[in-house]
């Protein structure tokens, strides 16, 4: 349904703005103190449990600081202290920003980053007030403290999630870009429902022969995205250069989201948005995966020219070094505690129809160097010559990843090893000599690789990996136009601390099965 508002006075317009806003900012801070005050408990209690489980409850004492109260009082009113520590850490990290509240993914990480700099705030508070706990008690304290707001934020991300389904704590949204660009972005915030995006309209638009913006009148092509893609009634906008702004706020909107059309580097997509944040709408872009917002960049002012540098601060030679002896640890970790798994798996293997116990082929690793990964043979001795009729079959010549569920090719000790992913373990020797990384993209294969396009093909800048997004996010049940962003997205914002992340995630998609046939 198409919608017009009439159009305010200037004041009525201001009014109206501020009274926006100022109902934005009293969620937010509510919302905010109430973590914030849940992360300072989970904290206390982490802390009570430690202390007294060592025997160091009732007993802290600061050399340099002349407390009045002994005992108890005292842990108590350093525990309330390092608390707010803890609270320091976990805002410096970015755990309270409204983009992080309801994404568990992106939260456990910023958790993980809070953790450690609260670590280390305490240890040198702890040093300097020559405070009489144990560094082992801090520690533990402060790993506990983790888990324990971990499970709390899970609790909180639910009731988030929830509320933003009913329109609470979200920013109404209105989507501008052309009908098909709008159903993808629409699709995308239907599936992302942690974020805090809430669609309130959409204004379709496109170029006209001078490279003005003017309205799409396709009315028909917007309803059918709509209707496919969001599936519920969402107003559309008439695009209008004079008083579009004044529509999305009379209409409760606090962002405009672009989905395409309006490009940075154009002057359309500046006076655009000079028109929308004149009246305090906050601009959203949907970018594609590879783009460069998150390189660090330089501006120089050499003899009167303007030179801008930007570079990918984990491409440089010591995190490269960082992530080889990450590797180097993990895999050979794993090997030797995986024996009690793998020497009894490839046992079974050999007696079920005689046949090779390791499955070798040929797959593309970084910068398109092949190279052969091994693992555990999961399918029959001809699965490979299956695989061309299979696909066929189903329909997914034109597909890199060919999956398919109740695949004829797999064993019975197949289903089991791929099941619990036993089946990859004997990839952490390619990981010890080199050829993969415990985390990133899964290596291709040579006909997938050759299929790639210019965009795609970048997931081959980092090794391949074990585990990595795709197999975290819902493996086989993702499409493939998801499967290819993860894999791009990791390409331009990996970190060992990340790969950590996806490690521990790795371990609750094993345990659910989630997309695993």
């Amino acid at each position: 349904m198409s919608v017009a508002v009439g159009v305010r006075t200037q004041r009525q317009m201001n009014d109206l703005r501020q009274s926006q806003l100022s109902r934005v900012l009293y969620w937010r801070f509510f919302l905010n103190l109430g973590l914030m005050l849940c992360d300072a408990v989970m904290f206390i209690l982490a802390g009570v449990a430690v202390l007294n489980m060592r025997g160091e409850m009732g007993h802290l004492q600061a050399d340099r600081l002349d407390f009045q109260f002994d005992g108890i009082i005292n842990d108590m009113l350093y525990m309330v202290g390092a608390a707010l520590a803890w609270i320091i850490g976990l805002y410096y990290a970015g755990v309270y920003h409204r983009h992080v509240m309801g994404d568990g993914y992106q939260l456990n990480l910023l958790l993980f980053k809070g953790m450690v700099f609260s670590w280390i705030v305490l240890c040198a508070v702890n040093f300097v007030i020559k405070l009489n706990l144990t560094l082992g008690g801090l520690t533990l304290t402060v790993l506990v403290g983790w888990l324990f707001t971990m499970v709390e934020r899970v609790v909180s991300r639910a009731l988030i999630t929830q509320g933003r389904r009913k329109g609470a704590y979200s920013y109404g949204t209105v989507l501008v870009g052309s009908p098909e660009g709008i159903g993808r972005t629409l699709r995308f915030l239907r599936k992302r429902q942690q974020l805090n995006y809430r669609p309130v309209a959409v204004c379709p638009i496109r170029m006209d022969q001078d490279g003005r913006i003017v309205a799409d009148s396709d009315a028909d092509a917007m309803r059918r995205q709509i209707e496919d893609n969001w599936q519920e009634n969402i107003p559309v906008i008439q695009y209008s250069d004079r008083y579009l702004a004044e529509i999305m706020v009379d209409m409760g909107a606090q962002t405009v989201m672009i989905s395409d059309v309006l490009y940075r580097s154009s002057d359309n997509f500046n006076t655009f948005s000079v028109r929308m944040e004149s009246l305090g709408l906050e601009i959203a872009l949907i970018a594609s995966a590879a783009d460069t917002a998150g390189h660090e960049t330089t501006v120089r002012s050499i003899q009167g020219n303007t030179v801008i540098t930007m570079r990918l601060p984990q491409y440089t030679p010591a995190m490269h070094i960082a992530k080889r002896a990450f590797d180097l640890v993990v895999s050979f970790i794993a090997i030797l505690l995986s024996l009690i798994i793998t020497v009894p798996v490839a046992v079974a293997i050999k007696l079920t129809d005689g046949g090779p116990i390791f499955y070798t082929q040929t797959r593309i690793g970084r910068r398109s160097k092949p190279f052969r990964m091994i693992k555990f043979r999961s399918m029959v001795t001809n699965a490979d010559e299956l695989k061309a009729k299979l696909a066929e079959q189903t329909g997914q010549e034109d597909r890199f990843i060919f999956k398919m569920k109740d695949d004829p090719r797999i064993t019975k000790v197949g289903h089991f090893i791929r099941r619990f992913s036993i089946d990859e373990l004997p990839q952490f020797l390619n990981v010890f000599v080199g050829d993969m990384s415990v985390v990133g993209p899964r290596p291709p294969l040579p006909e997938e690789y050759e299929r790639y396009n210019q965009l795609y093909a970048t997931r081959m800048l980092v090794k391949p990996g074990i585990t990595g997004p795709w197999q975290v996010s819902g493996r086989s049940d993702l499409s493939a136009e998801e499967s290819e962003a993860l894999d791009v997205s990791y390409v331009q914002n990996w970190s060992v601390l990340g790969d950590v992340v996806l490690l521990f995630r790795t371990v609750g998609a094993v345990l659910s099965h989630k997309g695993a046939y």
